[in-house]
């Protein structure tokens, strides 16, 4: 079982990143976040799933040990596969999933494409009791005003990032601009689209 890899990374795509570890190169699809992020010379440290069918090793890898157990959790509901938990990763958090667990609240679930409503269901009736909230160091960072950040993650969305990669710039950038940049809208989305240059998702 191959539990993480460390190395170089030589090629990212939206959804994929080649890692060189003892000069092997390894393909590891992953959420849009880390692939968003990952940039080709640099090192990078992925906890790592292998899913073996009959026909295939695939690897799916993941920035921390909680998305890796989420990820585990998903793909144990009936009717959710590897590609799709991938999905739900690469467009909710960790606590955005705890949290529609939680609440009963399939509705995260079912704008993830690939997702039906039945899916949806059996991911909040079957994680029920499996997941926790676990808060994020972004959010923890995030100073301004909690109904300019929303707004700018909105925007975000609507200018074709995920959900999940849109709060998290939204929540850096906050952590990082003056008090003036952060009380309103414009300025505080001037930065974070700054942050994460040209949609890659």
């Amino acid at each position: 079982m191959i539990s993480s890899l460390h190395g170089a990374v030589l090629h990212s795509t939206a959804d994929q990143v080649i890692i060189d570890v003892g000069g092997v190169g390894f393909s590891v699809a992953v959420p849009a976040d880390v692939a968003h992020t990952a940039t080709v010379g640099e090192k990078l440290l992925l906890h790592t799933s292998l899913i073996v069918r009959e026909d295939s090793l695939s690897l799916f890898g993941f920035a921390d040990r909680s998305e890796l157990e989420i990820f585990g959790l998903l793909i144990s509901v009936t009717g959710v596969g590897p590609k799709s938990a991938l999905g739900v990763l690469s467009h909710l958090t960790v606590d955005q999933i705890a949290d529609a667990v939680t609440a009963e609240d399939d509705a995260p679930f079912r704008r993830v494409s690939g997702i039906g409503p039945k899916t949806a269901k059996l991911i909040v009736l079957q994680l029920a009791g499996k997941v926790h909230p676990v808060s994020s160091p972004t959010k923890q960072t995030t100073s301004g005003p909690v109904d300019v950040v929303d707004q700018v993650t909105a925007a975000l969305v609507g200018l074709g990032w995920s959900e999940k990669v849109a709060a998290e710039a939204a929540a850096q950038t906050a952590a990082e601009a003056t008090d003036a940049e952060r009380a309103t809208v414009a300025p505080l989305l001037r930065r974070t689209l700054a942050l994460l240059g040209p949609a890659r998702v």
